[in-house]
């Protein structure tokens, strides 16, 4: 796939929406992802990422989402980025991230964060770009949640799944 292409050092307005499926919890996953800009001539293009696993969880499959979703993009960029997931949109706008952070990956039970590896990977892909995160409701109707949940589930059930190594 390749990526989304910006001159002139003009910074781009892209659509990003995501999901992740899992079945059972942890098992099969799978997750989708959708970009969706205006090129400089005016035409629209969509471009679509997904990709399943052997083992894994659905938040990491939502997060993995996200993650592979921003890194198509080789410039920085303004982003609305949507998801259903309750735990990647919270952990942003409710600022449990940086919490996070703070505390030196500890929960306020002094617990291990999960999903460690993930967050320091979407840290180190999100910091070039202007993001705003919005929540969208699952299986209701926005078109691309929709269309994001078919690639994920379609991804999780292909025969050559990939290994989620930061599984545990």
């Amino acid at each position: 796939m390749d990526s989304i292409e910006q001159t002139n050092k003009i910074t781009q307005n892209v659509n990003i929406y995501t999901d992740g499926a899992c079945s059972n919890n942890p098992g099969l996953g799978g997750y989708g992802a959708i970009l969706i800009y205006k090129k400089q001539d005016g035409s629209i293009v969509q471009k679509e990422i997904s990709k399943g696993f052997k083992l894994t969880t659905n938040n990491r499959m939502e997060l993995m989402a996200v993650i592979d979703a921003l890194s198509m993009l080789k410039k920085p960029c303004n982003i609305t980025l949507y998801s259903d997931s309750k735990y990647v949109i919270d952990a942003i706008n409710q600022k449990w991230l940086d919490n996070w952070q703070k505390a030196n990956w500890k929960l306020n039970t002094k617990n291990p964060v999960k999903n460690i590896d993930l967050w320091q990977k979407f840290l180190v892909v999100q910091k070039p770009h202007n993001i705003k995160f919005v929540w969208v409701k699952g299986h209701a109707q926005n078109e691309f949640n929709n269309k994001c949940d078919i690639l994920a589930v379609n991804a999780r059930n292909k025969d050559d799944l990939a290994t989620d190594f930061g599984f545990q």
